[in-house]
């Protein structure tokens, strides 16, 4: 799918109408971090700008609207959403792209709907957009030399690293991290472990 301009515009004046002054600040800062790590890592950067700027754009939606919203992905809500149904406003708002601007690209859906909790098996854009919204820059611990340190990484390490940061976080403040989140480490371990044998094989052959 190709990512116009236009979408953009669309996507991003939706946004910026339904979300609060700093949540739309934040999710401009998403999205340019989005771009960046796109380039870095060989995906589409139009695609990662737009998912950046539309990851929280339902974020302000009342608990009814997003629970019918993200009721119409057809995946099980799990407990802990219904508890906190804000933690479907990704989901919510990947209907809304769908829906109301005719997105069907794939990652991009996974991407903005997964963002809040991440997921077993996720596409580089979605493992993108999950770190991006952790490490933008005005995020408190988020220093030039912090995500210098970050982007020396693979993609895998990267997110592996902030993934396991934001659970330590829930942890210190006595928070259930979702089982979702672990199996997204699981899997990220999995990957990390399965490109370092490959690569250690490969130098094996010389």
């Amino acid at each position: 799918m190709e990512i116009t301009k236009d979408l953009i515009d669309r996507v991003s004046a939706f946004a910026r109408a339904a979300e609060k002054k700093e949540r739309w600040e934040h999710s401009l800062r998403v999205a340019a971090t989005a771009e960046l790590m796109c380039n870095m890592f060989g995906v589409d950067p139009a695609k990662g700008y737009l998912a950046g700027v539309a990851h929280d754009m339902c974020k302000d939606l009342e608990d009814a609207e997003l629970l019918a919203l993200a009721a119409k992905d057809q995946q099980p809500i799990s407990e802990v959403e219904r508890k906190k149904p804000a933690l479907l406003h990704g989901r919510a708002a990947a209907m809304k792209l769908e829906s109301d601007f005719g997105v069907k690209d794939a990652d991009i859906i996974q991407a903005v709907s997964r963002h809040t909790m991440g997921g077993a098996s996720l596409c580089p854009l979605a493992k993108i957009i999950y770190a991006a919204d952790k490490i933008e820059p005005g995020r408190p611990q988020s220093t030039q030399e912090y995500r210098d340190a970050l982007f020396a990484k693979s993609l895998d390490a990267l997110t592996l690293a902030v993934l396991e940061e934001n659970m330590r976080y829930l942890e210190s403040k006595g928070k259930k991290v979702a089982d979702v989140s672990i199996r997204f480490r699981e899997s990220l371990r999995r990957d990390i472990t399965r490109d370092a044998q490959m690569a250690a094989g490969m130098a094996g052959g010389f």
